[in-house]
């Protein structure tokens, strides 16, 4: 297997459809790195595994997956820092109880599921850890009932603050601080309870001046009346993040002492997120359980890709490798000959894979050592490599791999060429592959190839069903015959002349090709004179600007435009706004140079300078480069 071939079969994209039903990014990570395994045993008790997720989910049930999403990242956190936050404890306390109910759920569908019930069997309860994480912390705070200590701290931090807000309520009912008070309301300002003072009157307030307004028109003073009861919380708050501190700490403490059970629970369950990933892919699909075997035999029936499962798309049946090992698919562009290969290809690593095929019930899908697929255009633009030229390096590889374990895909064989030789250089890589064991699967247009396909007596051709009289593909694969591309038929009805048809369908037997010249003299020549009245112009020729009344020179005529030299530049001018004054026949000699008209007298004794090789010429052009570049 290459990465390749997984690129051209779409197999990237299944593993990312498979990891957006994972709940755990564990799993979604575990999902988007599956690849196909070789194993028979380890295969079949993969599909077994898919296929128990996919009857608890038939069943209406679902897996009590809770707690699990970052707790990998949870638990590497802890290993560094040696303690939690209250929310991170209670996502530890959330995940152990997802394990031992998961344990229970699995116990419970035994009947159905007997491999994921005894899988189970290894997670590990830790009830202790999960009930003293759930009577410490509540709605993400430590809770008073996590230790005596706290629960008398606490307390006493109410009563604190109960005697300090009667006393603040005495201060603000006080006839003598009326004056003094610019709001009546107690606000908390760094941790302290002050009240709102204007700033003239703030030396007839005894307290400590705590803030100040942006604009210094208020202080936000403590009251002296409060000091001590604010000192005594302060010592109180300290005792109280010292309890909680501890707590945490314990806590944390005793999830890291199983941390090596907790992490075994960890990969139990992202295993069976993975597993139910894939039975939800299997419900999604409508797909089933394949048959297995290493005989190189493919059956399979009512058939769907993966991608088109889900929508209105045409199943087929397939088969090789019991009664030939090479298939030739032919028929029209678009008629789906590349989406059966890649059918083909992706259910065979999907199998592998441990995953079910969306096919009816019964299908059956071979081991392969490798797969190669030579589907679409391999142009490289950075190898410069041509789509024939990189087809043909692909297939180099692949015929040099090729084995009785073998699986190939050749989209389209043979094309991109002159055809006689994309033909035979097409059918000499089908008979290597035969010759070294492969099980081949190749699309054509080429007659050559149909013929090898229906003359071998261990290959057969197939074609895509055609509707004729809508031109469209039915998507449906017919083993045993052969298609036609249909070209002739689809002109015909695009209302192609039939004498054109006739002669087609005639060339396709014979090649004696109509070669005689034809002779085409115009029957409205001299009616095309007078349309052409407009006057051409040539290089050289003396011309007066109508519009300005300013002479020049024709430097260039060209579709349409005419550029002329005036007064050393160079303008685009519409014919029709010229007239002719005199033309460069009459003005100059036959052998005259008439670029010299366009440069000055200095341009051309320097270009005479250089080509004799002057050196003071040459020095000029080198100050001039030297110039050029310390410019830019």
């Amino acid at each position: 297997m290459n990465t390749l071939t997984f690129d051209k079969l779409e197999y990237p994209q299944l593993t990312r459809e498979l990891a957006e039903n994972c709940v755990s990014d564990a799993a979604k990570e575990k999902a988007r790195g599956l690849t196909p395994y070789k194993n028979k045993r380890t295969i079949e008790a993969k599909l077994e595994e898919t296929s128990e997720a996919r009857k608890i989910l038939d069943s209406g049930q679902n897996l009590p997956l809770f707690g699990v999403s970052k707790m990998k990242q949870t638990l590497t956190k802890l290993e560094k820092s040696f303690e939690m936050t209250p929310v991170e404890l209670m996502e530890i306390a959330d995940f152990l109880r997802s394990t031992r109910r998961i344990k229970q759920f699995l116990e419970k569908n035994r009947g159905i599921a007997p491999m994921l019930a005894e899988f189970a069997q290894s997670i590990q309860s830790f009830i202790e850890i999960e009930d003293a994480i759930s009577q410490a912390i509540r709605n993400g705070e430590v809770d008073n009932a996590a230790s005596s200590n706290l629960r008398k701290t606490r307390k006493l931090l109410e009563e604190n603050q109960a005697k300090t807000a009667e006393r603040l309520d005495k201060f603000m009912k006080n006839p003598e601080n009326k004056a003094y008070i610019q709001e009546f309301f107690v606000t908390r300002k760094n941790d302290r309870d002050t009240i709102p003072i204007k700033a003239s009157f703030q030396k007839f307030v005894r307290g400590t001046v705590i803030e100040v307004s942006n604009k210094g028109t208020t202080v936000f003073i403590e009251p002296e009346t409060i000091a001590k009861l604010s000192a005594i919380r302060v010592n109180l708050k300290a005792e109280e993040q010292a309890e909680i501190y501890q707590i945490l700490a314990a806590l944390s403490g005793a999830v890291l002492a199983e941390m090596d059970g907790i992490k075994h629970n960890l990969e139990v369950l992202t295993e069976f997120d993975f597993i139910f990933a894939k039975g939800k892919l299997s419900r999604q699909m409508e797909a089933t359980r394949p048959f297995v075997n290493e005989r190189g035999q493919i059956k399979l029936k009512q058939v769907k890709h993966p991608f088109l499962a889900m929508k209105a798309a045409v199943p087929l049946d397939f088969s090789i490798g019991e009664d030939y090992r090479g298939l030739i698919i032919t028929g029209p562009n678009a008629g789906g000959k590349t989406v059966v290969l890649k059918t083909v290809g992706l259910l065979t690593l999907m199998m592998m894979a441990g995953l079910h095929v969306p096919a009816a019930e019964h299908s059956e899908l071979a081991i392969f050592e490798r797969v190669f697929a030579d589907i679409g255009d391999n142009q490289s633009l950075e190898n410069a490599l041509s789509t024939f030229s990189s087809h043909m390096q692909n297939a180099g590889q692949i015929l040099a791999q090729v084995n009785e374990k073998t699986l190939v895909l050749f989209d389209e064989i043979g094309s991109g060429t002159e055809p006689n030789e994309g033909a035979a250089l097409a059918i000499a890589i089908l008979e290597e592959c035969y010759r070294r064991g492969g099980i081949t699967v190749a699309s054509t247009h080429y007659e050559a190839i149909k013929r090898y396909g229906g003359a071998h007596p261990d290959f057969i051709n197939a074609r895509m069903a055609f509707d004729a009289e809508t031109l469209a593909p039915k998507y449906r694969l017919i083993i045993g015959e052969s298609g036609e591309s249909n070209a002739l038929y689809i002109a015909e009805k695009m209302n192609i002349d039939r004498k054109v048809l006739q002669k087609a369908q005639y060339y396709m037997e014979e090649s004696d090709y109509a070669l005689e010249k034809l002779s085409f003299q115009s029957k409205n020549a001299s009616h095309e004179a007078k349309e052409t009245s407009q006057p051409l112009f040539e290089k050289g020729d003396r011309v007066r600007l109508l519009e300005t009344d300013e002479t020049g020179l024709v430097f260039s005529s060209d579709q349409g435009e005419v550029i002329v030299y005036v007064d050393g530049e160079k303008r685009k001018i519409l014919p029709r706004r010229l007239s002719l004054l005199a033309s460069r026949a009459e003005l100059y000699p036959v052998d005259y140079d008439l670029n010299q008209l366009f440069t000055s007298f200095q341009e051309r004794k320097e270009q005479h300078d250089f080509a004799r090789g002057s050196k003071k010429a040459l020095r000029r052009v080198q100050k001039e480069i030297k110039k050029s570049l310390d410019s830019e």
